[in-house]
């Protein structure tokens, strides 16, 4: 125990130390905003991989694959071809032009100057500002996992208390205030600077503990092959109602056109995979490099990163149920197994008289897919690896949150209040500082709001939802100069309205939570018990992306051009 506080305080001394090292340098608002503009390819890409790759990766999809198995890989795929390559190269370049020709300091006002409007900077503010501390809540639930199977160890192994849950329940409770308080601090006085200082010493922290994990799980299983092999005949074990919704093994994946092939495919892997081109988090940060060199190197420093990180969790999160099987002989299942809702976790012992719940709750919580890693980590990594894996998803959930509380904060009080309303006044930092304090406040009670096991679920809602609203305004603003203000404006608006008319009236988990459809017609969707019933498993974004795609492209055709002058401006370094 006195080993895992020494290299707790250690990590948080150089954590402070950098805030303040940046919060040194933070005299003016280009500083606070886009960090003075002067990031080396090297922290700029371990700042976007870090921002990119939270405890909502690790954590939340590790978990994820954990139920599904290796069909997440595809995810990791898309995340470096997407993620890095396309978003480097195809968006970054771009981005970082013509930000610097209309001098955008934000991703909302370079959409704003690109078409000349109050009203897209402004609504896209608020859509980052009210929708953003959602996916900082999943990052914040994922880290307090984490810290809760750490806390809970200690006091069952060290001080004799019982794995009672109301005790688990009052530490992630706590876990939640206390981490949010402490990013507070040096979020809001430190700015850009103070968040992309942390993120490449965190990044680098991170990308050395996921090493070790892989190789550590497949020496735990004799190997690559073996361990795949082991992970492979546990098919026979998938829960029954598992394989009547498409799940054939964990190795052998989904049966195409299945309702959990749909959920994997268009929610996990096609919202997240995509969304990530139109994160505003993350696209601000290719302002941030003084040419197109260092990004051309950052593609490659990224890459690496984002491959050994999802690569990472995906693969472990899938071969965690052969190690707790080889290890403690349990079988996966789910909490919502017939019979077993008095299960301690997903998974229960096989024994001869058939599957009974184990004597020690291997994953705190009823059906909690977030807490896999953490169990695993606690269960089978050595004492020592648990100690800097839990630093290694604090720097994980505090590089993405303080980017997250970061972007929330100049949404509202930049994009919204300052730009979009005209309030202007001396005070840009200032109001700035309560935007984020507020985003801080929201995503806290998210935070306690939200149920177990949502992690990667509202991770892809956000990344959706950016898809659709940003996306074909944002790519078509970088390549095509005939894109109108009125293009982009409905494009906006339309991809949002289709967006939540599918969440909230055809979306079986969404549309059955808020009542709204029952309230309207009767049943829990508008699909229901039609022959388009798969619709309820199919991401609504699925839908809402084209829509505001081919919004954007027909407007944009029928409309008033942009003034020839301002296309100019905008193509001055393109």
């Amino acid at each position: 125990m006195t080993v895992k506080i020494l290299l707790a305080l250690v990590y948080l001394v150089v954590v402070f130390s950098l805030a303040y090292k940046a919060w040194k340098k933070t005299k003016e608002a280009s500083d606070y905003l886009l960090a003075g503009q002067t990031m080396s390819p090297w922290v700029m890409a371990m700042s976007y991989g870090a921002v990119f790759i939270s405890t909502a990766a690790i954590i939340g999809f590790g978990g994820a694959a954990g139920l599904f198995g290796f069909p997440l890989l595809w995810l990791a795929f898309l995340n470096i071809f997407v993620g890095v390559f396309i978003a480097m190269v195809v968006f970054g370049k771009r981005t970082r032009r013509m930000g610097l020709a209309l001098d955008a300091h934000t991703f909302p006002e370079l959409l704003g100057r690109r078409y000349q409007s109050r009203f897209v900077q402004g609504f896209a503010g608020l859509i980052i500002f009210f929708f953003i501390p959602v996916y900082a809540a999943a990052v914040l639930i994922g880290v307090c996992r984490m810290i809760e199977a750490s806390a809970m160890e200690i006091l069952v192994q060290n001080f004799g208390l019982p794995p009672d849950p109301a005790l688990s329940t009052m530490v992630f409770d706590v876990a939640l205030f206390g981490f949010s308080l402490i990013l507070a601090l040096y979020v809001v006085s430190g700015g850009l600077r103070a968040v992309m200082y942390t993120d490449a010493f965190q990044g680098t922290l991170m990308l050395v503990i996921m090493i070790f994990l892989l190789f550590f799980t497949y020496a735990k299983l004799g190997g690559p092959g073996e361990a795949h092999r082991t992970l492979a005949g546990l098919a026979e074990y998938v829960p029954a109602h598992f394989q009547k919704s498409g799940m054939i093994g964990w190795t052998q994946g989904l049966r195409p056109g299945s309702p959990l092939w749909m959920i994997v495919y268009t929610t996990l892997i096609y919202g997240v995979g995509l969304g990530v081109l139109a994160q505003p988090q993350l696209a601000v940060r290719f302002m941030r490099v003084k040419s197109d060199r260092e990004l051309n190197r950052a593609v490659l420093y990224g890459g690496v990163f984002v491959l050994v990180m999802t690569g990472t969790a995906f693969v472990v999160g899938a071969l965690s149920n052969a190690v707790f099987f080889k290890e403690f002989g349990m079988i996966p299942v789910s909490g919502l197994v017939a019979g077993l809702k008095d299960a301690l976790g997903l998974y229960v012992q096989k024994t001869d008289s058939g599957l009974v719940t184990p004597a020690i709750s291997l994953v705190m919580g009823r059906g909690n897919a977030d807490a896999v890693i953490p169990t695993y980590v606690e269960k089978i990594m050595p004492d020592w690896f648990a100690v800097l894996f839990l630093l290694g998803m604090l720097a994980a959930a505090v590089s993405t949150l303080t980017a997250q509380y970061h972007v929330g904060g100049i949404s509202l009080g930049r994009d919204f209040y300052e730009m979009s309303l005209s309030r202007k006044g001396g005070r840009e930092i200032t109001v700035t500082r309560i935007g984020v304090a507020l985003t801080i406040v929201f995503t806290l009670l998210w935070g306690y709001a939200l149920p177990t096991g949502v992690v990667a679920v509202a991770t892809a809602f956000f990344f959706g939802l950016c898809a659709a609203v940003f996306l074909p305004a944002y790519f078509l603003g970088l390549y095509w100069k005939g894109m109108t203000r009125a293009g982009a404006v409905w494009s906006m608006i339309g991809g949002f309205a289709v967006s939540f008319f599918f969440l909230l009236f055809v979306h079986g988990k969404e549309a059955s939570a808020v009542k709204l459809c029952r309230f309207f017609s009767g049943q829990d969707t508008l699909v229901a018990g039609t022959s388009w019933q798969i619709l309820e498993v199919v991401d609504p974004n699925l839908i809402a992306l084209p829509v505001s795609l081919i919004l954007g492209l027909v407007i944009s055709l029928i409309t008033a051009k942009p003034p020839q002058e301002h296309v100019e401006l905008c193509w001055k370094n393109i």
